[in-house]
């Protein structure tokens, strides 16, 4: 495990800066997480990615949080991972906040958090440890041993196998860096009971896989933030939505749900690995340079592709916007 260098009083600033940062950012925009751009054989392609975080980072989200779900950590070097997070970081320019994604067991996602605070990321996006089950006490210490190893606030996601008890708040409240919670689990009788009992100044957002779809919900319970795939290929369609949502205009939202998000969700549903696989083919759809997805996600299937071609033309013409 490294050593941290930040005395207590400057963690405490800095967990408290960015949690400031990141809380205006959540309450403007949506957040955005980048794809990654590989070239046609698979490798990284560092100057097609500088170009799409630029243009997302011009579209003006909340957060930016590269080299996560959508950006297909899974598949990264670590290598590849601190150039992307590198990236994110220039291209943000200290405009917007930047949470880089870090995973697997507790020894690599410290690995992966020393390489995201030498490129220069605001904070962590915790994923779940890699393919086991554990009891609540175990997600706790993996949390624990993570924010040890490192001077960044982290967010724990949860999602999959893990899901945060209300019971285990008060322990991970106790690690001086962890922030707050994204959740993919849709299950908003237990967010709800995590967020009662959380600190006030924890952060929360929906992280389900078309944020949107659950965003009304969310919202309802008090966790108005989410992040948003469709701003990864339209961040228009995915604007319009948030101001939608915001002015609690229920006809134009339920208009873009019915529209365009429900029969993306429908499409998105008809393939394994489509959560990221068909995002990154509607950006390619647009003429964005992000390449494949690397195996063992797959590309989306020629039908599927027609599909989406129609759909993405439908969803920019509700928002009077073009290829």
């Amino acid at each position: 495990m490294t050593e941290t260098y930040m005395d207590e009083a400057q963690r405490t600033e800095r967990v408290a800066t960015v949690v400031e940062r990141l809380r205006r950012g959540m309450d403007t925009a949506v957040l955005s997480f980048p794809l990654t751009a590989f070239d046609a054989d698979g490798r990284l392609a560092p100057d097609a990615y500088r170009a799409y975080v630029r243009g997302q980072v011009a579209a003006r989200p909340g957060a930016l949080f590269p080299c996560c779900g959508t950006g297909e950590f899974f598949s990264l070097s670590e290598p590849e991972y601190e150039t992307c997070v590198a990236i994110a970081v220039e291209e943000a320019d200290g405009a917007l906040p930047v949470v880089a994604g870090a995973g697997y067991g507790w020894a690599q996602a410290a690995r992966f958090a020393a390489h995201a605070e030498r490129a220069g990321a605001d904070a962590l996006l915790l994923m779940p440890p890699y393919l086991t089950e554990a009891p609540q006490h175990g997600i706790v210490e993996h949390v624990r041993r993570v924010a040890a190893s490192t001077d960044l606030p982290i967010i724990v996601y949860q999602r999959a196998q893990v899901r945060i008890a209300a019971s285990s708040v008060p322990d991970l409240a106790a690690i001086p860096n962890v922030i707050g919670l994204k959740d993919g689990h849709c299950d908003l009788d237990r967010l709800q009971r995590v967020r009662l009992v959380a600190p006030p100044e924890w952060l929360f957002f929906n992280g389900a896989a078309t944020a949107e779809m659950q965003a009304r919900a969310y919202r309802a319970i008090g966790v108005p933030a989410y992040s948003s795939a469709v701003h990864a290929f339209a961040p228009e369609i995915s604007q319009t939505f948030f101001a939608a949502l915001r002015a609690d205009d229920r006809a134009r939202v339920d208009e873009l749900l019915r529209e365009f998000y429900l029969p993306f969700v429908e499409l998105r549903d008809r393939g394994t690995g489509y959560a990221v696989s068909l995002v990154k083919a509607a950006a390619r759809l647009r003429g964005i340079d992000v390449g494949p997805v690397r195996a063992p996600l797959a590309d989306p299937e020629p039908a599927h592709l027609e599909a989406l071609d129609a759909l993405l033309d439908r969803g920019l013409d509700l928002v009077g916007a073009t290829r």
